[in-house]
């Protein structure tokens, strides 16, 4: 009897355990091990097939049909959501098939390659002037793209590093080129295709990392959901790509997802996000933090994460004339702090006092570039500021050579050897520490960054318009890429982009002038003209504007393009790039872009010394 009731009893305080645990909501632990990779890849997987199905359709239509169009669009989707993944896995491959419809030069065979891609596809069947042969021959092109990218997601296992990766760019994507309308610059149909990016993304999410945020923060999981709910209902409201307000949409609906993510990426533990090899900091909840970009990714390797002694010696180095060969010019001869890192001449002078070729551009936020020099010549900052060694109108010396007339400050013995442990005898390391020094010269905390994270809410109405125009109807920042505003291409960020806009040689605007920009490099007509797209930020601290300082006032510089360049001013240019003959800008609107450009003044870094 003893051993019955016993036996009972077990069974009861059994029962009334699971029932204890069920009533307080006890479920099995979701684990790392437990996040479904798998089942996201196939995902990408799945779409970048239909996308080359969608291919193969196509070819078998005429580009004049209006099919083509539809199955066009439905190619685009398709890529769209397989484009996260692939990106992560083949930048290159992935920025080809989705990249802007201009013909692009092959540095190793010296030809010029015909501009492929969804862009350019888009262009033949919704322009005028396309053809059947030409419809063909892109669609050869991409498909050959889209292969390559299907064998890689389909052999190179989905991590959570490459799913956090590719994520964090499809973000940028959608903030810089699809607000932008760089990714559909016919049909404008960017805006509407971001809600496509973002329930994409909450599709993965759910069949990935969703089990394992519910159970660590719910609160977390119904947030990211709710925000991309009503990111997706803001566009859906008005997607029309001259009147979005994507100075809202960012600000407002974006953001607050980025910060989830980053969350997200946190509270999984799954990946730590410290990296060099990406220019992300991969921790700040927004692209417009003042640490949004990695500075160590655009540094030289042997001077990343550099010491403070490093700088110091790079700082002392920039402002010392002895680093020229007479002694009479420093870097900051032509880069004055006080004058936003510029000479605020139109053209800068050498070291007789004459005149150089050139305007002296910015060096703030310089670091952000993968070109130097206004027709980027240079592939690095080391590059560029060795060349102003050897420039026998600047400091016209040997970077070879140390020179001795440095030393004869002896504070300099101290902190050579402190920063690499011996006095050089040569100048190498005098333009790595220069160069580092450069790096440091950064902001983003101007009035528009603090606009845009939300720690004020002070934009103007004109203010406010003058982004929206800036990043839709004017066409700026197809060029000039949110957030940097330079021309170094989302969101990959390895190349600097140069164009041919035809700048005149006065600002009468008669006569087209005569430098020939990249062209002597390679000698290449398409070349021709063609100069680094610099960046807009602290435009207000660096007047006179263009390569050769023509215009003294943003009006003049604003009223160029919306003439349509140096073609609209009539000038013959067979390889102007920009994507518009002339904007029809009223004068309202062009004062509403001044207006927003000069939110981008950064006055922490504007008076450095």
């Amino acid at each position: 009897m003893p051993n019955k009731i016993y036996k009972l009893l077990i069974v009861i305080l059994f029962a009334l355990s699971a029932c204890k645990e069920k009533q307080q909501g006890y479920t099995k632990t979701i684990t790392e091990n437990d996040v479904n990779w798998k089942a996201a890849q196939e995902y990408y997987l799945k779409h970048i097939t239909k996308a080359g199905n969608l291919i193969d359709t196509l070819n078998t239509v005429k580009y004049n049909d209006s099919l083509a169009k539809s199955l066009f669009f439905e190619l685009r989707i398709a890529f769209k959501k397989a484009e996260p993944f692939a990106g992560a896995l083949n930048p290159s491959v992935t920025h080809k098939a989705n990249g802007p419809a201009l013909p692009t030069y092959n540095d190793d065979s010296g030809r010029i390659v015909s501009p492929v891609g969804l862009q350019k596809i888009e262009e033949t069947l919704f322009a005028e002037d396309g053809n059947q042969k030409d419809f063909l021959r892109e669609l050869y092109y991409q498909k050959g793209f889209v292969n390559n990218l299907k064998e890689n997601i389909k052999k190179r296992d989905l991590t959570p590093k490459r799913f956090f990766i590719g994520t964090h760019q499809q973000l940028m994507r959608i903030a810089s080129l699809a607000m932008a309308g760089f990714d559909t610059p016919v049909t404008g149909k960017s805006i509407k295709e971001t809600t496509v990016s973002l329930q994409s993304l909450q599709q993965v999410y759910k069949l990935t990392l969703q089990p394992l945020i519910q159970q660590k923060n719910n609160k977390l999981d119904k947030d990211f959901i709710k925000n991309i709910n009503k990111a997706v209902t803001f566009i859906n409201n008005n997607s029309d790509f001259i009147k979005f307000d994507r100075y809202t949409f960012i600000r407002d609906y974006l953001n607050p997802i980025t910060k989830n993510w980053v969350e997200i990426r946190q509270t999984s533990q799954l990946w730590d996000g410290k990296t060099n090899a990406y220019p992300y900091n991969f921790n700040a909840p927004t692209f417009f933090d003042e640490d949004s970009f990695n500075v160590n990714y655009f540094l030289d390797v042997n001077d990343r994460n550099p010491s403070q002694e490093k700088i110091a010696l790079g700082k002392k180095l920039f402002f010392d004339k002895k680093l020229s060969s007479d002694g009479t010019m420093s870097c900051a001869t032509c880069h004055l702090p006080n004058k936003g890192y510029t000479d605020g001449l139109a053209l800068g002078k050498d070291n007789s006092k004459g005149l150089l070729e050139r305007n002296t551009p910015t060096l703030l936020n310089s670091i952000y570039q993968k070109a130097f020099f206004w027709d980027g010549r240079a592939n690095t900052i080391d590059d560029q500021i060795s060349a102003v060694f050897k420039n026998d109108k600047e400091f016209n010396t040997n970077v070879h050579r140390f020179s001795g007339n440095i030393l004869k400050d002896t504070s300099y013995i101290t902190l050579f050897k402190n920063t690499f442990g011996v006095v050089p005898n040569s100048n190498r390391e005098t333009v790595r520490a220069i160069s580092v020094y450069v790096s440091t010269l950064i902001g983003f905390n101007s009035k528009f960054d603090k606009d845009m994270r939300g720690e004020t809410s002070s934009f103007t109405a004109e203010e406010k318009n003058g982004f929206n125009l800036f990043m839709g109807k004017a066409l700026c920042a197809t060029c000039h890429f949110i957030p940097l505003t330079n021309g170094t291409v989302p969101p990959f960020f390895k190349e600097t982009e140069k164009e041919v806009i035809g700048v005149p040689k006065t600002s009468r605007n008669k006569v087209l002038d005569s430098d020939r920009g990249f062209y002597w490099v390679f000698e290449e007509d398409l070349h021709d003209k063609m100069f680094k797209t610099p960046t807009v930020r602290n435009i207000a601290l660096t007047a006179p504007y263009m390569h050769n300082g023509i215009y003294n006032t943003l009006e003049e510089v604003v009223n160029f393009y919306n003439l349509g360049g140096g073609a609209g001013l009539g000038f013959s240019l067979d390889h102007q790039t920009l994507p518009f003959d002339e904007l029809n800008l009223t004068e309202k609107e062009q004062k509403d872009i001044i207006a927003f450009m000069q939110t981008l003044t950064d006055n922490s870094v504007a008076n450095l010394n």
